[in-house]
Protein backbone atom coordinates (compact mmCIF):
# COMPACT_ATOMS: atom_id res chain seq x y z
CA UNK A 1 0.00 0.00 0.00
CA UNK A 2 1.26 3.44 -0.82
CA UNK A 3 2.55 5.67 1.38
CA UNK A 4 1.46 9.48 2.16
CA UNK A 5 4.42 10.82 1.01
CA UNK A 6 4.93 7.90 -2.21
CA UNK A 7 0.91 9.11 -2.88
CA UNK A 8 2.07 12.99 -2.81
CA UNK A 9 5.24 12.59 -5.10
CA UNK A 10 2.79 10.86 -7.56
CA UNK A 11 0.21 13.56 -7.63
CA UNK A 12 3.34 15.87 -7.96
CA UNK A 13 4.42 14.09 -11.02
CA UNK A 14 1.29 13.55 -12.65
CA UNK A 15 0.13 16.91 -12.15
CA UNK A 16 3.65 18.67 -13.44
CA UNK A 17 4.47 19.52 -16.70
CA UNK A 18 6.10 16.47 -18.57
CA UNK A 19 9.33 18.51 -19.60
CA UNK A 20 10.11 19.29 -16.26
CA UNK A 21 9.58 15.44 -15.13
CA UNK A 22 11.86 14.67 -17.84
CA UNK A 23 14.68 17.01 -16.88
CA UNK A 24 14.32 15.91 -13.08
CA UNK A 25 14.98 11.81 -14.23
CA UNK A 26 17.88 13.49 -16.07
CA UNK A 27 19.45 15.04 -13.05
CA UNK A 28 18.91 11.68 -10.79
CA UNK A 29 20.25 9.86 -13.60
CA UNK A 30 23.14 12.36 -12.79
CA UNK A 31 22.97 11.98 -9.33
CA UNK A 32 22.79 8.20 -9.69
CA UNK A 33 25.98 8.02 -12.28
CA UNK A 34 28.02 9.82 -10.21
CA UNK A 35 27.30 7.74 -6.88
CA UNK A 36 28.27 4.83 -9.06
CA UNK A 37 31.41 6.50 -10.45
CA UNK A 38 32.86 6.64 -6.52
CA UNK A 39 32.72 3.37 -6.01
CA UNK A 40 35.89 1.67 -5.71
CA UNK A 41 35.16 -1.04 -8.17
CA UNK A 42 34.85 1.71 -10.89
CA UNK A 43 37.89 3.43 -9.89
CA UNK A 44 41.13 2.50 -11.35
CA UNK A 45 42.96 5.90 -10.75
CA UNK A 46 41.50 7.76 -7.36
CA UNK A 47 39.35 10.79 -8.36
CA UNK A 48 36.79 13.45 -6.02
CA UNK A 49 32.95 13.79 -6.14
CA UNK A 50 33.54 16.81 -8.71
CA UNK A 51 35.45 15.06 -10.94
CA UNK A 52 32.76 11.91 -10.50
CA UNK A 53 29.45 14.65 -10.79
CA UNK A 54 31.38 16.62 -13.97
CA UNK A 55 32.16 12.66 -15.38
CA UNK A 56 28.39 11.76 -15.33
CA UNK A 57 26.62 14.71 -16.24
CA UNK A 58 28.81 14.81 -19.68
CA UNK A 59 28.18 11.35 -19.81
CA UNK A 60 24.17 11.74 -19.24
CA UNK A 61 23.96 14.77 -21.69
CA UNK A 62 25.74 12.78 -23.84
CA UNK A 63 28.54 15.94 -24.82
CA UNK A 64 32.26 13.86 -23.94
CA UNK A 65 33.48 16.43 -21.90
CA UNK A 66 35.91 15.42 -19.51
CA UNK A 67 38.08 16.44 -16.88
CA UNK A 68 39.29 12.93 -16.24
CA UNK A 69 40.79 10.16 -18.89
CA UNK A 70 38.06 6.79 -19.00
CA UNK A 71 40.50 4.40 -20.13
CA UNK A 72 43.48 5.61 -16.97
CA UNK A 73 41.30 6.40 -14.44
CA UNK A 74 38.14 4.07 -14.87
CA UNK A 75 38.50 0.16 -14.23
CA UNK A 76 35.95 -1.79 -17.13
CA UNK A 77 33.25 -1.75 -14.53
CA UNK A 78 33.94 2.34 -14.44
CA UNK A 79 33.51 2.27 -18.00
CA UNK A 80 30.51 -0.15 -18.36
CA UNK A 81 28.39 2.70 -16.15
CA UNK A 82 29.66 5.52 -18.15
CA UNK A 83 28.57 3.49 -21.50
CA UNK A 84 24.99 2.76 -19.55
CA UNK A 85 24.54 6.53 -18.58
CA UNK A 86 25.43 7.42 -21.93
CA UNK A 87 22.77 4.51 -23.58
CA UNK A 88 20.21 5.70 -21.22
CA UNK A 89 20.74 9.67 -21.95
CA UNK A 90 20.84 9.18 -25.65
CA UNK A 91 17.84 7.24 -26.20
CA UNK A 92 16.12 8.98 -23.64
CA UNK A 93 14.64 7.82 -20.05
CA UNK A 94 10.99 7.39 -21.03
CA UNK A 95 11.80 5.84 -24.12
CA UNK A 96 13.86 3.46 -22.25
CA UNK A 97 11.23 2.73 -19.55
CA UNK A 98 8.55 2.05 -21.98
CA UNK A 99 10.86 -0.40 -23.77
CA UNK A 100 10.80 -2.56 -20.61
CA UNK A 101 7.21 -2.23 -20.01
CA UNK A 102 6.75 -3.61 -23.32
CA UNK A 103 9.45 -5.72 -22.67
CA UNK A 104 7.78 -7.22 -19.65
CA UNK A 105 4.22 -7.18 -21.35
CA UNK A 106 2.84 -4.71 -18.71
CA UNK A 107 0.84 -1.81 -19.88
CA UNK A 108 2.26 1.94 -20.57
CA UNK A 109 0.10 4.20 -19.19
CA UNK A 110 -1.01 7.55 -19.77
CA UNK A 111 1.01 9.15 -17.78
CA UNK A 112 4.62 7.44 -19.25
CA UNK A 113 3.36 7.88 -22.71
CA UNK A 114 2.50 11.70 -21.97
CA UNK A 115 6.30 11.85 -20.96
CA UNK A 116 7.32 10.24 -23.83
CA UNK A 117 5.21 12.19 -26.04
CA UNK A 118 6.95 15.11 -24.95
CA UNK A 119 10.44 13.62 -25.20
CA UNK A 120 10.28 12.28 -28.45
CA UNK A 121 8.63 15.65 -30.02
CA UNK A 122 5.14 13.60 -30.89
CA UNK A 123 1.64 14.53 -30.85
CA UNK A 124 -0.10 11.30 -31.41
CA UNK A 125 0.19 8.85 -28.04
CA UNK A 126 -0.40 5.92 -30.46
CA UNK A 127 2.02 6.79 -32.67
CA UNK A 128 5.11 7.07 -29.83
CA UNK A 129 4.26 4.01 -29.04
CA UNK A 130 5.13 2.78 -32.64
CA UNK A 131 7.88 5.09 -32.73
CA UNK A 132 9.46 4.12 -29.90
CA UNK A 133 9.32 -0.05 -31.36
CA UNK A 134 10.66 1.51 -34.40
CA UNK A 135 13.46 3.21 -32.74
CA UNK A 136 14.87 -0.17 -30.29
CA UNK A 137 15.66 -1.85 -34.00
CA UNK A 138 17.24 0.93 -35.05
CA UNK A 139 19.29 1.33 -31.74
CA UNK A 140 20.32 -2.46 -31.86
CA UNK A 141 20.89 -3.05 -35.76
CA UNK A 142 23.30 0.49 -35.64
CA UNK A 143 25.26 -0.12 -32.65
CA UNK A 144 25.65 -3.62 -32.92
CA UNK A 145 26.49 -3.32 -36.45
CA UNK A 146 29.17 -0.33 -35.53
CA UNK A 147 30.57 -2.86 -32.95
CA UNK A 148 31.14 -5.69 -35.66
CA UNK A 149 32.80 -3.27 -37.82
CA UNK A 150 35.32 -1.82 -35.11
CA UNK A 151 35.76 -5.12 -34.19
CA UNK A 152 38.03 -5.48 -37.43
CA UNK A 153 40.44 -2.40 -36.38
CA UNK A 154 40.19 -3.20 -32.40
CA UNK A 155 40.90 -6.91 -32.26
CA UNK A 156 44.11 -7.43 -34.08
CA UNK A 157 45.29 -4.31 -32.05
CA UNK A 158 43.71 -5.11 -28.41
CA UNK A 159 42.67 -8.88 -28.68
CA UNK A 160 39.53 -10.29 -28.91
CA UNK A 161 38.15 -9.53 -25.10
CA UNK A 162 39.41 -5.86 -24.81
CA UNK A 163 38.89 -5.57 -28.56
CA UNK A 164 35.15 -6.35 -28.93
CA UNK A 165 35.08 -3.57 -25.35
CA UNK A 166 36.37 -1.43 -27.07
CA UNK A 167 34.97 -1.84 -30.26
CA UNK A 168 31.55 -2.05 -27.84
CA UNK A 169 31.56 1.42 -26.37
CA UNK A 170 32.59 3.15 -29.30
CA UNK A 171 29.84 2.26 -31.09
CA UNK A 172 27.43 3.04 -28.04
CA UNK A 173 29.16 6.66 -27.60
CA UNK A 174 29.18 7.51 -31.72
CA UNK A 175 25.10 6.31 -31.87
CA UNK A 176 24.61 8.68 -28.90
CA UNK A 177 27.06 11.72 -29.83
CA UNK A 178 28.74 11.21 -26.99
CA UNK A 179 32.58 11.40 -28.04
CA UNK A 180 33.25 9.71 -25.07
CA UNK A 181 36.34 6.89 -25.82
CA UNK A 182 37.39 4.30 -24.02
CA UNK A 183 40.81 3.59 -26.34
CA UNK A 184 44.24 5.05 -24.78
CA UNK A 185 45.13 8.02 -26.26
CA UNK A 186 41.76 8.57 -27.44
CA UNK A 187 41.37 7.97 -31.55
CA UNK A 188 44.44 10.07 -32.25
CA UNK A 189 46.69 6.83 -33.05
CA UNK A 190 43.70 6.15 -35.75
CA UNK A 191 43.69 8.98 -38.08
CA UNK A 192 44.44 6.96 -41.22
CA UNK A 193 42.18 4.38 -39.54
CA UNK A 194 39.51 3.82 -43.02
CA UNK A 195 37.50 1.29 -40.77
CA UNK A 196 37.43 3.96 -37.85
CA UNK A 197 37.22 6.56 -39.78
CA UNK A 198 34.18 5.36 -42.08
CA UNK A 199 32.17 3.64 -39.19
CA UNK A 200 31.72 6.35 -36.56
CA UNK A 201 30.99 9.21 -38.37
CA UNK A 202 28.26 6.71 -40.11
CA UNK A 203 27.01 6.21 -36.80
CA UNK A 204 26.55 9.70 -35.42
CA UNK A 205 25.37 11.22 -38.65
CA UNK A 206 22.53 8.45 -38.30
CA UNK A 207 22.02 9.55 -34.52
CA UNK A 208 22.13 12.90 -35.20
CA UNK A 209 19.23 12.65 -37.69
CA UNK A 210 16.93 12.19 -34.98
CA UNK A 211 14.59 9.14 -34.52
CA UNK A 212 11.73 10.44 -36.41
CA UNK A 213 13.52 10.99 -39.61
CA UNK A 214 14.54 7.22 -38.75
CA UNK A 215 11.45 5.87 -38.79
CA UNK A 216 10.26 7.28 -41.88
CA UNK A 217 13.61 6.19 -43.50
CA UNK A 218 12.30 2.41 -42.37
CA UNK A 219 9.24 2.98 -43.03
CA UNK A 220 8.93 5.15 -46.14
CA UNK A 221 10.93 4.49 -49.48
CA UNK A 222 9.57 7.20 -51.15
CA UNK A 223 11.90 11.07 -51.11
CA UNK A 224 7.87 12.51 -52.26
CA UNK A 225 6.22 10.78 -49.14
CA UNK A 226 9.04 11.80 -46.52
CA UNK A 227 7.07 14.71 -44.63
CA UNK A 228 8.91 17.99 -44.85
CA UNK A 229 10.56 17.62 -41.50
CA UNK A 230 12.78 14.76 -43.13
CA UNK A 231 12.91 16.21 -46.06
CA UNK A 232 14.37 19.50 -44.81
CA UNK A 233 16.59 17.21 -42.13
CA UNK A 234 18.02 15.15 -44.67
CA UNK A 235 18.77 17.99 -47.06
CA UNK A 236 19.93 20.27 -44.12
CA UNK A 237 22.31 17.57 -42.85
CA UNK A 238 23.80 16.86 -46.75
CA UNK A 239 24.91 20.24 -46.73
CA UNK A 240 25.88 21.05 -43.77
CA UNK A 241 28.80 17.88 -43.82
CA UNK A 242 29.55 18.22 -47.42
CA UNK A 243 30.04 22.13 -46.89
CA UNK A 244 32.49 21.49 -43.51
CA UNK A 245 34.40 18.69 -44.48
CA UNK A 246 35.03 21.35 -47.84
CA UNK A 247 35.92 23.91 -45.71
CA UNK A 248 37.60 22.46 -43.00
CA UNK A 249 40.21 20.51 -45.23
CA UNK A 250 40.44 23.88 -47.63
CA UNK A 251 41.62 25.39 -43.76
CA UNK A 252 43.89 23.08 -41.93
CA UNK A 253 45.63 21.59 -45.81
CA UNK A 254 48.94 23.04 -44.97
CA UNK A 255 48.61 23.28 -41.29
CA UNK A 256 51.35 21.79 -39.90
CA UNK A 257 49.92 20.86 -36.44
CA UNK A 258 47.18 18.92 -38.05
CA UNK A 259 46.58 18.04 -41.92
CA UNK A 260 49.84 19.27 -43.16
CA UNK A 261 52.03 15.93 -41.74
CA UNK A 262 49.55 13.79 -43.26
CA UNK A 263 49.27 12.06 -46.69
CA UNK A 264 46.41 13.12 -49.45
CA UNK A 265 44.61 10.03 -48.79
CA UNK A 266 44.86 10.05 -44.68
CA UNK A 267 44.49 14.33 -45.33
CA UNK A 268 41.03 13.52 -47.30
CA UNK A 269 40.20 10.82 -44.31
CA UNK A 270 40.74 13.58 -41.11
CA UNK A 271 38.93 16.50 -43.22
CA UNK A 272 35.87 13.82 -43.37
CA UNK A 273 35.92 13.01 -39.84
CA UNK A 274 36.87 16.33 -38.22
CA UNK A 275 34.09 18.29 -40.58
CA UNK A 276 31.02 16.01 -39.54
CA UNK A 277 32.44 15.43 -35.75
CA UNK A 278 31.41 19.09 -34.77
CA UNK A 279 27.64 18.62 -35.23
CA UNK A 280 28.07 17.10 -31.49
CA UNK A 281 29.77 13.82 -31.59
CA UNK A 282 32.76 14.85 -29.99
CA UNK A 283 35.27 13.04 -31.48
CA UNK A 284 38.57 14.18 -32.62
CA UNK A 285 41.41 12.17 -34.82
CA UNK A 286 43.06 15.86 -34.38
CA UNK A 287 44.34 18.15 -32.12
CA UNK A 288 41.78 20.56 -31.31
CA UNK A 289 43.74 22.92 -29.67
CA UNK A 290 46.09 22.81 -32.66
CA UNK A 291 43.34 23.99 -35.28
CA UNK A 292 43.29 27.43 -37.06
CA UNK A 293 41.54 30.58 -35.22
CA UNK A 294 39.12 30.05 -38.46
CA UNK A 295 38.88 26.97 -38.58
CA UNK A 296 37.91 26.72 -34.48
CA UNK A 297 35.51 29.70 -34.94
CA UNK A 298 34.02 27.25 -37.87
CA UNK A 299 33.58 23.99 -35.65
CA UNK A 300 31.78 26.80 -32.66
CA UNK A 301 29.23 27.65 -35.78
CA UNK A 302 28.57 23.82 -36.11
CA UNK A 303 28.36 23.07 -32.83
CA UNK A 304 25.82 25.65 -32.07
CA UNK A 305 23.64 24.49 -34.88
CA UNK A 306 24.20 20.58 -33.42
CA UNK A 307 21.86 17.70 -35.06
CA UNK A 308 18.20 16.94 -35.35
CA UNK A 309 15.09 17.27 -32.95
CA UNK A 310 14.58 13.98 -31.03
CA UNK A 311 18.16 12.95 -31.65
CA UNK A 312 21.04 12.18 -29.69
CA UNK A 313 22.70 15.41 -30.19
CA UNK A 314 21.89 19.05 -28.99
CA UNK A 315 22.42 22.23 -30.24
CA UNK A 316 20.05 24.43 -31.67
CA UNK A 317 19.01 21.99 -34.07
CA UNK A 318 19.69 21.72 -37.95
CA UNK A 319 15.90 22.27 -38.43
CA UNK A 320 15.58 25.14 -36.22
CA UNK A 321 18.12 26.96 -38.46
CA UNK A 322 16.24 26.26 -41.47
CA UNK A 323 13.07 27.53 -40.32
CA UNK A 324 15.27 31.05 -39.42
CA UNK A 325 16.41 31.54 -42.84
CA UNK A 326 13.18 30.79 -44.57
CA UNK A 327 11.34 33.48 -42.10
CA UNK A 328 13.99 36.15 -43.37
CA UNK A 329 13.87 35.05 -46.77
CA UNK A 330 10.21 35.42 -46.82
CA UNK A 331 10.64 38.98 -45.27
CA UNK A 332 13.14 40.38 -47.69
CA UNK A 333 10.38 39.00 -50.21
CA UNK A 334 7.59 40.47 -48.49
CA UNK A 335 5.47 37.37 -48.51
CA UNK A 336 3.37 36.35 -44.92
CA UNK A 337 3.91 32.97 -45.01
CA UNK A 338 6.75 29.96 -45.31
CA UNK A 339 7.11 27.58 -48.05
CA UNK A 340 9.59 24.66 -48.51
CA UNK A 341 8.43 21.27 -50.87
CA UNK A 342 5.18 22.27 -51.95
CA UNK A 343 4.40 23.19 -48.18
CA UNK A 344 3.67 25.94 -45.85
CA UNK A 345 4.94 26.27 -42.66
CA UNK A 346 3.06 28.16 -40.00
CA UNK A 347 3.89 31.39 -38.22
CA UNK A 348 4.11 29.86 -35.04
CA UNK A 349 6.93 28.08 -35.88
CA UNK A 350 8.92 30.69 -36.82
CA UNK A 351 8.12 32.01 -33.50
CA UNK A 352 9.52 28.94 -31.76
CA UNK A 353 12.43 29.17 -34.07
CA UNK A 354 13.25 32.52 -32.85
CA UNK A 355 12.40 31.97 -28.91
CA UNK A 356 14.97 28.44 -28.95
CA UNK A 357 17.61 30.58 -30.71
CA UNK A 358 17.21 33.48 -28.58
CA UNK A 359 17.53 31.44 -25.73
CA UNK A 360 20.48 29.81 -27.12
CA UNK A 361 22.15 32.64 -27.46
CA UNK A 362 21.06 34.00 -24.22
CA UNK A 363 22.91 31.09 -22.27
CA UNK A 364 25.55 30.62 -24.36
CA UNK A 365 26.78 34.30 -23.67
CA UNK A 366 26.04 34.10 -20.51
CA UNK A 367 27.97 30.96 -19.82
CA UNK A 368 31.32 32.74 -21.78
CA UNK A 369 30.88 36.00 -19.63
CA UNK A 370 31.00 33.84 -16.05
CA UNK A 371 33.74 31.75 -17.35
CA UNK A 372 36.09 34.75 -18.31
CA UNK A 373 34.92 36.41 -14.96
CA UNK A 374 36.38 33.80 -13.01
CA UNK A 375 39.38 31.96 -15.10
CA UNK A 376 41.64 33.90 -17.30
CA UNK A 377 42.88 32.26 -20.60
CA UNK A 378 42.35 32.47 -24.53
CA UNK A 379 39.30 34.09 -25.04
CA UNK A 380 38.52 31.69 -28.41
CA UNK A 381 39.12 28.64 -25.80
CA UNK A 382 36.63 29.82 -22.80
CA UNK A 383 34.30 31.03 -26.03
CA UNK A 384 34.85 27.17 -27.22
CA UNK A 385 34.50 25.20 -24.55
CA UNK A 386 31.14 26.57 -23.77
CA UNK A 387 29.78 26.06 -27.21
CA UNK A 388 31.17 22.72 -27.22
CA UNK A 389 29.20 22.17 -23.80
CA UNK A 390 25.73 23.66 -24.79
CA UNK A 391 25.47 21.89 -28.30
CA UNK A 392 26.61 18.37 -26.11
CA UNK A 393 29.50 18.12 -28.43
CA UNK A 394 32.68 17.49 -26.12
CA UNK A 395 35.27 18.64 -28.57
CA UNK A 396 37.58 20.88 -26.02
CA UNK A 397 41.18 23.32 -26.65
CA UNK A 398 42.16 21.93 -23.42
CA UNK A 399 40.65 23.96 -21.46
CA UNK A 400 38.08 21.62 -19.43
CA UNK A 401 41.43 20.87 -17.26
CA UNK A 402 41.67 24.43 -15.94
CA UNK A 403 38.20 24.57 -14.59
CA UNK A 404 37.81 25.45 -10.72
CA UNK A 405 34.31 24.31 -9.20
CA UNK A 406 33.01 27.71 -10.27
CA UNK A 407 33.31 26.69 -13.84
CA UNK A 408 32.81 23.12 -13.90
CA UNK A 409 29.10 24.00 -12.25
CA UNK A 410 28.74 26.21 -14.86
CA UNK A 411 30.19 24.00 -17.40
CA UNK A 412 27.55 21.23 -16.50
CA UNK A 413 24.47 23.46 -16.06
CA UNK A 414 25.28 24.26 -19.76
CA UNK A 415 25.40 20.94 -20.84
CA UNK A 416 22.21 20.55 -18.51
CA UNK A 417 20.30 22.97 -20.24
CA UNK A 418 22.15 22.22 -23.76
CA UNK A 419 20.28 18.58 -23.51
CA UNK A 420 17.03 18.92 -21.77
CA UNK A 421 16.08 23.30 -21.87
CA UNK A 422 14.46 22.44 -25.49
CA UNK A 423 11.97 20.11 -23.87
CA UNK A 424 10.96 22.53 -21.08
CA UNK A 425 11.10 25.37 -23.08
CA UNK A 426 8.69 23.68 -26.15
CA UNK A 427 6.59 22.83 -23.11
CA UNK A 428 6.17 26.80 -22.43
CA UNK A 429 5.88 27.71 -26.02
CA UNK A 430 3.13 25.18 -26.39
CA UNK A 431 0.99 26.39 -23.31
CA UNK A 432 -1.44 28.67 -25.51
CA UNK A 433 -3.31 31.41 -23.15
CA UNK A 434 -5.95 33.67 -25.06
CA UNK A 435 -5.16 37.33 -24.84
CA UNK A 436 -7.81 39.09 -22.30
CA UNK A 437 -7.73 42.37 -23.51
CA UNK A 438 -6.61 43.68 -27.25
CA UNK A 439 -4.34 47.19 -27.31
CA UNK A 440 -4.12 49.10 -30.36
CA UNK A 441 -1.35 48.24 -32.69
CA UNK A 442 1.79 50.53 -33.31
CA UNK A 443 4.98 50.15 -35.40
CA UNK A 444 8.23 49.80 -33.61
CA UNK A 445 11.53 50.88 -35.24
CA UNK A 446 13.74 47.71 -36.50
CA UNK A 447 17.59 47.38 -38.28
Amino acid sequence: MATPLKRRLMRTAVQAPPPLVLAALYAALIGLGTLGLMLPAAQALPFGWGDALFTAASAVTVTGLGVIDVAEHLTLPGQGIVAVLIQLGGLGLMTFSVLVLSALGLPVGLTHSSFLREDLNQTSIGEVLRLVRVILRVVLICELAGTAVLALAFVPVHGLAGGLWHALFQAVSAFNNAGFSSLPGGLLPWAGDSLVNLSLPALFIIGGLGYGVLTELVRVRSWRRYSLHAKLMLLGTAVLIVGSVAIFAALEWRNPATLGPLGTGEKLLASWFQGVTPRTAGFNTLDIAALEDSTTTLFMALMLIGAGPTSTGGGIKVTTIIVMLLATVAFFRRQTEMHAFGRSIALDQALKAMALTAISVVVVFTGVFLLTLSHQGEFIDIAFEVASAFGTVGLSRGFTGDLDGFGRAVIIVIMFVGRVGPLTLGFFLATRQPARVRYPPTEVYLG
